[in-house]
């Protein structure tokens, strides 16, 4: 599942993307200038019942004293501790404080694993090896990360390997949400002492099928609840997106950011171009789009963003081809976040690592297709440090 023969080929023909991710708009009436103390929610509210499995709150820490909090109710990271600019502990992690308050707010995927398909497939179908597929449309007439009942709805089976490392693991049967094969997935997160937190994605399959998984964090590097993320500044490495139609599916072109509001190859403000009247933002109403990486390797970051009052940033590593930049467009103040506030519109965003949105309806972008006997593995860190 490594994407080699995809850098060859978009350096031969000069590929890009972009893509999406969830519903509605209204400017946050929550903006504060000043970096929210964090810390971790309490494990009790994490503690339930659900389709017959427990679910729990996971807690890892590094020798430097930056915390994560996991729950294997969707495999969601649920708080990320990590030191601002005058050492104090902040959660970077926008997030509901507990299982019945995800449950609420599940239709905008907070924190969570995302499967079988990240992102969306176009109009709720695929071929694959001569045979249609039909899935549920839970996105307008399309599919949206893995159906109405994707992984971030699954009790996971998690395993403590030790202070630093947690393991998920998830079946999901033949025929789940319209899928084939059986896929069995394993997901760990590992909090390393150079403050990164990596995810490292493994799975298999009994018959050919198709896999896009991902993390749905939303962050903010002033903490959860400290207002709009428009100031944050984001650089990308990418000279490429995928435009989308009015639904948010790719239109299978790839096209140039330069002279566009996507270019963010020099670090830029979120909010500095968010409102022109261009009309991949009004599609997206916003940013909400794939951006097709250029080449790079686990070693060189694709994505890094700054918060203006904590002074913290955030790296972000992966083996993926593309990242789906989504800011916070769909948040409508609906749901509880930790501390008692509101996610209001724009209060956080979110960096999906990822193969392109509706890939197995576009043969020109890079596969998706596992097979039995291959291991489709990944990996991605988000890296933390202060200026």
């Amino acid at each position: 599942m490594k994407s080699t023969n995809f850098y060859v080929a978009m350096l031969a023909a000069g590929l890009l993307s972009f893509s999406a991710c969830n519903q509605s708009t209204k400017q946050s009436t929550k903006m504060t200038d000043s970096t929210t103390v964090g810390q971790l929610p309490a494990a009790s509210g994490f503690e339930k019942t659900i389709d017959g499995k427990t679910t729990k709150l996971y807690m890892l820490k590094n020798s430097k004293g930056v915390q994560a909090a996991i729950t294997n109710y969707g495999g969601r990271l649920v708080s990320l501790l990590v030191p601002d600019k005058k050492g104090t502990m902040v959660d970077v992690i926008a997030g509901p404080a507990s299982v019945d308050d995800y449950e609420s707010a599940k239709s905008n995927y907070y924190g969570a694993l995302i499967g079988r398909y990240g992102n969306r497939i176009g109009n709720a179908k695929f071929t694959l090896d001569g045979k249609e597929y039909k899935l549920p449309a839970n996105n307008g007439p399309n599919t949206l990360h893995g159906g109405k009942e994707g992984f971030d709805g699954k009790v996971w089976d998690a395993k403590q390997v030790d202070a630093t490392t947690l393991e998920l693991s998830y079946t999901s049967a033949d025929g789940e949400q319209g899928f084939p094969g059986t896929l069995k997935t394993t997901v760990t997160y590992k909090l390393t002492d150079d403050n990164a937190l990596e995810i490292h994605y493994s799975a298999t399959t009994d018959k050919n099928t198709v896999v896009n998984l991902t993390n749905h964090s939303y962050f903010n590097l002033n903490g959860c609840g400290s207002g709009s993320i428009l100031k944050h500044s984001l650089q990308l490495a990418a000279d490429n997106f995928t435009p989308v139609d009015k639904t948010l599916i790719p239109t299978g072109k790839i096209a140039p950011v330069q002279s566009t509001p996507f270019d963010f190859r020099k670090a830029t403000t979120i909010g500095a171009r968010i409102n022109e009247g261009d009309e991949q933002l009004k599609n997206g109403q916003g940013y909400d789009h794939n951006f097709v990486l250029n080449q790079h390797t686990l070693q060189t970051p694709i994505a890094t963003v700054l918060g203006d009052v904590s002074g913290i940033e955030m790296e972000v590593f992966t083996e993926e081809p593309g990242i789906q930049f989504y800011s916070g467009n769909f948040m409508k103040g609906e749901f509880k976040f930790k501390g008692d506030v509101k996610d209001d519109n724009r209060t956080a965003f979110a960096l999906e690592t990822q193969h392109f949105p509706d890939s197995p309806n576009k043969p020109s972008f890079p596969s998706t297709e596992l097979k039995p006997g291959q291991t489709y593995k990944t990996t991605t860190i988000y890296k933390f440090s202060a200026k």
